[in-house]
């Protein structure tokens, strides 16, 4: 009797596929615990194999009917874990360190969204065999599943983000401004902040309006950009440097408000060189924060090659304003630099600085606002205690732009390049 026994072992597979299926759906509470989601998957693909091995069987019609219902259910809960690793996967996607990583996460998302797309097909065919409420209502929720995880793709967002909270780091927005000038990615400027419209009138001076998009959530991360701008400036670090200068500051003259400000700070030191100290407090990475003990020894060197220090960036904290040092803390707040034109008014400054007094150079802690005049052409020392991943793109690159991790004689090397800006 070969048809029967057939007939039997087609009828246990029908089963086992069916229990399997009806045991991961009671357990559906259970997808997020640590290995469910592997889980689930495994155990819905054991579910198909056994349900398509019954249709290619010996089998009597109610069994082939139970094959096809287990399989409309399986390919739609498939399709729906899907949809759920695509979102899961597009979000860590965005937030890639690298454009590569970023980019083959999306492919990998494509791929699973292909997956979801493959089970609303099998569904909607083997719905149409059933011809019943039950098999067609499944294969609905599959096909919505697919078309919500092919809209995860549709609605990537290509744009950087160009922070306008004030809690934000104010020099991410020269690394996505530079990351325009010379590679056209796409912006999108965070709406509604105490400094969004001077964002907006600093991108259109620099003639990046064509490339603002509008504002979406989900974009990609500024992690990306100082490598970004790292590879226009191999490419050719003297074409860089002369677009990022012509799109940020343009070609009219420093204005007046900004001329009297910086002389009126640096009346008592206007005959001598000078060297910008960037000071640092923040709760991002508090680690990367200035001590007073370093600072006031940079000053200490910069005095003793005949350099004024001139203290920039954050307060002083911990200690006293460093003898034969220029004050120039804060200046950010000052209204000079807070109004509509504040972005390219703050590097004007620094241009100032270069032809008006004797600005030979920056060095401080890992701070973005050391960034803009950097790229400006500005020769830059950043300290650090190691390596800084995603700035030291810059380094070897970026011209004058050097990292130093603090170390035995770091001083001194200290020293040694201050002397050279000196001469």
């Amino acid at each position: 009797m070969p048809d029967l026994a057939a007939s039997f072992a087609a009828h246990a597979l029908e089963r086992a596929a069916a229990g399997i299926l009806a045991d991961e759906i009671a357990r559906a509470g259970e997808l997020h615990l640590p290995g469910g989601r592997e889980r689930h998957r495994g155990q819905l693909d054991h579910a198909i194999d056994l349900a398509n091995r019954v249709l290619v069987a010996v089998a009597d019609a109610r069994t082939l009917a139970g094959a096809r219902s287990t399989l409309v259910k399986a390919h739609t809960a498939r399709a729906q874990d899907a949809r759920h690793g695509a979102g899961q996967l597009s979000l860590g996607a965005q937030r890639a360190p690298t454009c590569e990583a970023c980019d083959d996460g999306w492919q990998r998302v494509e791929e699973i969204v292909a997956v979801a797309e493959a089970s609303a097909l099998v569904a909607a065919r083997v719905a149409a065999e059933l011809d019943n409420r039950s098999a067609w209502k499944a294969a609905r929720a599959a096909e919505a599943a697919a078309r919500a995880a092919r809209r995860i793709v549709d609605e990537r967002n290509h744009a950087y983000t160009f922070h306008t909270d004030p809690g934000f780091s104010f020099g991410e927005g020269w690394y996505l401004a530079a990351a325009a000038v010379l590679a056209g990615v796409a912006i999108q400027i965070e709406p509604g902040k105490r400094q969004t419209s001077q964002a907006e009138r600093f991108l259109h001076d620099a003639g990046l309006g064509a490339g603002l998009v509008p504002y979406r959530s989900r974009p990609r991360a500024n992690k990306h950009l100082p490598e970004i701008v790292a590879r226009a400036f191999r490419a050719d670090p003297l074409c860089a440097q002369r677009k990022l200068r012509a799109a940020f500051l343009g070609d009219a003259p420093i204005p007046q408000p900004v001329v009297d400000w910086t002389d009126g700070r640096l009346a008592d030191f206007s005959a001598r060189r000078k060297v910008l100290l960037w000071i640092r407090y923040g709760a991002h990475h508090p680690t990367r924060n200035t001590t007073y003990a370093e600072l006031a020894e940079l000053a200490r060197r910069a005095l003793a090659v005949h350099c004024v220090p001139v203290l920039v960036g954050d307060a002083v904290r911990d200690g006293e304003f460093p003898s034969g040092a220029a004050d120039m803390t804060l200046f950010w707040k000052e209204p000079t630099f807070q109004g509509a034109d504040m972005r390219r008014a703050q590097l004007q400054l620094f241009e100032h600085l270069k032809a008006a007094h004797g600005l030979v150079g920056q060095l401080g802690v890992t701070t973005a606002g050391m960034d803009g005049p950097a790229l400006m052409g500005l020769p830059t020392m950043y300290l650090t205690k190691a390596p800084n991943v995603r700035l030291g793109t810059w380094v070897g690159t970026v011209p004058d732009y050097e990292e130093v991790v603090r170390g035995d004689g770091y001083l001194d090397r200290v020293s040694d390049r201050l002397r050279q800006w000196a001469q």
